[in-house]
């Protein structure tokens, strides 16, 4: 038999069974089958990140999502600046922004309540920053191709902040959609820098409603393998992982020649308001409308 009959008569070779077996080939490659896929944001541009590799750079400054799943707010601190020749897990980790995540080693905990924590007071990193920083993960698909979940890990300058001249962080925007009884998930947002800002920071604005077909394809995947991967803060340990496996892990820390990540102020929790009466027209068109007006 040769290699050829081989492959074009097998009628398995296709089927939905031969794939689901194909991790023992990832294996025995050398492999794991990561093929975790990122949006980075590394230098103001989005760069699209598959299995550690980078294989696409947008050359607009604004690239349109649907928001598939969002993790909690999580920190990170890294005792040393990052290194791209040996790309490393942070030192100490908080996947709830309340206390070190049980896996972080004894030795590298900074304290037992990140509220005490020595690397979360202004001023313990660069400039006025803090050393342990704020980050969010969302998984999101891109318009026109809305089957493939890509894990976005916003910096804090992209999350906390108020609204100015339409211009939205993350949070302000959710209190947006939230005001018009709109959910991230069945709308196409629009992303894109800050064009005054040194460092990465992202604003988020409304573009349309989905249509019925594509929220239906968005919804299934909220659950999907892919998207809950892409919300789950997992630090893998230096010994057992590859350094591009390392590197995927989280959005890479900035050299220390660039500028450092912009302070922003501790989130203060407050009471929750309820949210303000939609207009009379507040369906999911209305909010596309209303940021055009």
């Amino acid at each position: 038999m040769s290699d050829l009959t081989l492959f074009e008569n097998n009628a398995l070779v296709n089927s939905d069974l031969f794939k689901n077996l194909q991790d023992v080939n990832d294996n025995l490659g050398g492999g794991g089958g990561e093929r975790m896929r990122r949006i980075s944001l590394r230098g103001g541009k989005f760069r699209e990140i598959v299995g550690g590799e980078q294989v696409n750079v947008s050359k607009s400054d604004s690239m349109n999502v649907v928001i598939v799943n969002a993790a909690k707010l999580s920190r990170t601190y890294y005792s040393g600046s990052y290194d791209p020749e040996n790309p490393a897990p942070p030192t100490c980790w908080s996947a709830d922004t309340q206390s070190p995540a049980a896996e972080v080693p004894e030795d590298q905990k900074q304290a037992s309540r990140c509220l005490d924590c020595k690397q979360n007071i202004k001023g313990s990193g660069q400039g006025e920053s803090r050393a342990c920083r704020f980050a969010q993960r969302l998984a999101v698909v891109i318009e026109g191709n809305l089957d493939q979940v890509y894990q976005l890990q916003l910096p804090a300058t992209s999350v906390f902040g108020e609204a100015k001249d339409g211009k939205m962080p993350m949070q302000a925007y959710a209190r947006y959609l939230q005001a018009h009884n709109t959910p991230a998930v069945a709308i196409v947002t629009q992303m894109y820098f800050d064009e005054n800002s040194d460092t990465p920071k992202l604003f988020f604005k409304p573009v349309r409603p989905l249509e019925e077909a594509e929220l239906k394809q968005v919804v299934e995947l909220k659950e999907h393998p892919d998207a809950i991967k892409a919300i789950t803060l997992t630090v893998a340990q230096t010994d057992n992982v590859q350094k591009k496996e390392k590197a995927a892990l989280f959005e890479e820390k900035p050299k220390v020649e660039e500028p450092a990540e912009e302070a922003v102020e501790e989130p203060k929790k407050v009471a929750k308001k309820s949210a303000p009466a939609p207009k009379d027209d507040s369906d999911l068109s209305s909010i596309v409308d209303d940021w055009d007006d």
